[in-house]
């Protein structure tokens, strides 16, 4: 059975063994604010997604991630359904996020309804990545 809950405290260890990302600094933040959702599956946890508001009104998904041995069988989708019933459910009315150009996801992204909507070239050379794709939906 799978469930999606708010992050708590005690999900620390567990959100660090995917999330490389996140300073540490953040997650009591993120909890603090209810911005951040754990996915179990028989109350193991196996996924996360995290948002931010981008110009302090719109959700951003800033990371989506699922545990390699559970991925392809819906559990990131469900995240993100939830996230957006969430979000609409507070009132907003349009969603972003963003992957790396040779990334994936992007794939994932525009089957939930995701439109293209610009991209972000990085190429000083403390922080060259490919190009950042951004995305967004109406909810």
């Amino acid at each position: 059975m799978r469930t999606i809950r708010y992050a708590e405290i005690s999900d620390k260890k567990f959100w660090y063994s995917l999330d490389k990302h996140l300073p540490e600094t953040e997650f009591a933040d993120k909890v603090r604010t209810k911005r951040g959702y754990v996915l179990l599956l028989n109350e193991k946890p196996v996924g996360l997604l995290r948002y931010n508001l981008f110009w302090d009104n719109t959700p951003f998904c800033t990371m989506l991630f699922v545990d390699a041995a559970y991925q392809g069988n819906g559990c990131g989708k469900q995240l993100m359904e939830h996230w957006e019933n969430d979000m609409k459910t507070q009132g907003y009315g349009m969603l972003l996020t963003s992957t790396q150009a040779d990334e994936t996801a992007q794939h994932f992204y525009r089957k939930l309804g995701y439109k293209d909507c610009g991209g972000l070239v990085m190429d000083l050379p403390c922080c060259a990545q490919p190009m950042e794709l951004f995305f967004v939906k109406e909810i």
